[in-house]
């Protein structure tokens, strides 16, 4: 991913032969697609088309699209030279990739690409096994959940942290598997807030606030800062004839805005589908109701 700062940087006029080609990277995406591929397939045949629906599946789509753009696309490349492209990466990995592949790939559909005797040992471990059961419970822990995705975006976004990812292959790596993996975390707390050791629809959206102000706050602080927190960038900066402050100021401004964007977005799909079942909950009373009423009463004679 990352190169002599003197030879990776991008200037103007070459961003679009800035194309990454980390092994890595491309071994990974090309075997989550293919077991993603045989796992809807064996469930598509299981269920006679029915699950999962092409939603979904365009969904997973989606979001292994965002992550290549993240990951392989002159945006990588870019992130080197410029802060505001890094920080238009991070958001791709968190705002973009992260959800869509939770929407699309709920953790039983990957069972289903494994061999059908390992199938059955693997969803029978975590009441085999009290690791699992606990290793579970710790990753699916909504308040653990949420501190960990939002000490990941700011301990990343200080200054030092975020040089020596800048400098060095392997903390870049551990940067963005942090971000993407506690996002991954965050949105399936919130996306999917029914069911054992979830969040409720409220609690979901407030945890979602709160994401959208943190994440905001650190917008802010990156746009009105009175000096540039990234001097590594100057040389970048310098290629596209910008002072490091503007390229911050820039930054910020795309933490600030598109990434409160999508939270918002999420919050009001979560009310729609919260008020959806209120209301459907509320017909299956009426409706028990009226059965009660015309039930004929005891006969007296």
């Amino acid at each position: 991913m990352l190169t002599d700062a003197a030879t990776s940087l991008v200037a103007p006029g070459h961003v679009w032969s800035a194309w990454s080609a980390e092994p890595g990277v491309i071994v990974g995406l090309a075997v989550a697609a293919m077991v993603y591929g045989r796992a809807t397939h064996v469930v598509r045949r299981r269920s006679h088309g029915s699950a999962p629906s092409w939603g979904t599946i365009a969904s997973f789509a989606a979001g292994w699209l965002g992550l290549a753009i993240a990951l392989l696309s002159p945006l990588d490349r870019l992130g080197e030279t410029l802060f505001a492209a890094h920080m238009a990466q991070h958001l791709m990995l968190i705002v973009v990739a992260a959800p869509l592949i939770v929407l699309g790939a709920p953790p039983a559909l990957w069972l289903w690409a494994l061999p059908t005797r390992m199938r059955h040992a693997v969803a029978h471990w975590p009441t085999t096994s009290r690791a699992v059961r606990a290793l579970q419970a710790t990753i699916t822990n909504p308040p653990l959940v949420l501190a960990a995705h939002v000490a990941a975006l700011w301990f990343w976004h200080f200054p030092r942290p975020y040089q020596a990812a800048l400098e060095n292959p392997v903390i870049h790596v551990l940067e963005h598997a942090s971000f993407f993996g506690t996002a991954v975390l965050f949105w399936w707390v919130t996306l999917h807030p029914t069911g054992r050791r979830r969040l409720g629809y409220g609690a979901a959206i407030l945890y979602i606030g709160i994401t959208l102000g943190q994440s905001g706050a650190l917008g802010a602080l990156l746009m009105f800062s009175a000096r540039p927190w990234y001097p590594l960038h100057a040389a970048g900066d310098a290629l596209w004839s910008m002072t490091p402050l503007e390229d911050q100021q820039l930054a910020g401004l795309i933490m600030w805005i598109p990434a409160g964007v999508v939270y918002i977005a999420a919050a009001a799909a979560l009310f729609l589908r919260w008020m959806g079942a209120v209301e459907r909950a509320a017909r299956r009373t009426d409706f028990s109701e009226v059965n009660v009423a015309v039930e004929p009463g005891p006969r007296t004679d």
